[in-house]
């Protein structure tokens, strides 16, 4: 099996291979829910780190909402950015054995394309990555990955995501 490394860099239909677009950064982003049980912090703190073999960075509310209770500066999620073989590592990973292992899976949206040549990805269950399968069911949440590349137009980008072996549908 090729890994996504050496697979992005032998991508058909361009004459220099400068021209070929690349995956510059992968970032995992997570939201806590409530604020009120401080435990779901560490848990989830724990958890990404495990998934991405990085420490997460806590990320604070930009403005404060009354409704919510919560204040500008407040934690209300953690974010991992991946860039080099760490990055390919994880996504050779999300590819492989964490998108097969979803319930009902069928591919994943084309749809998700922005116009600066971004994939975002959501996952509804944390618990589909190997590393932390063991864990108990009552602390599941859900994550962002967002692949950004240097592709310039939403074909290029599926183009790109479908040659690395992203399971697109039909």
């Amino acid at each position: 099996m090729e890994n996504l490394r050496e697979k992005s860099k032998t991508i058909p239909g361009y004459k220099n291979p400068m021209q070929a677009p690349r995956v510059l950064k992968v970032v995992v982003s997570s939201g806590v829910g409530s604020f009120k049980d401080k435990n779901k912090f560490k848990v989830v703190e724990d958890r990404l780190a495990r998934i991405t073999g990085q420490k997460a960075a806590p990320r604070g509310a930009k403005i404060s909402i009354a409704t919510f209770k919560s204040r500008q500066g407040d934690i209300v999620g953690y974010q991992v950015t991946l860039r080099g073989k760490r990055m390919y590592d994880f996504l050779d990973r999300l590819v492989h054995l964490a998108l097969p292992r979803t319930k009902d899976f069928r591919g994943i949206s084309p749809n998700a394309v922005d116009e600066m040549g971004n994939y975002t990805l959501g996952i509804k269950e944390h618990n589909i990555f190997p590393e932390t399968s063991d864990e108990e069911l009552k602390d599941v949440f859900g994550l962002a990955v967002t692949i950004v590349t240097t592709a310039k137009s939403k074909e290029e980008v599926l183009a790109f995501l479908a040659h690395l072996g992203f399971p697109f549908k039909k």
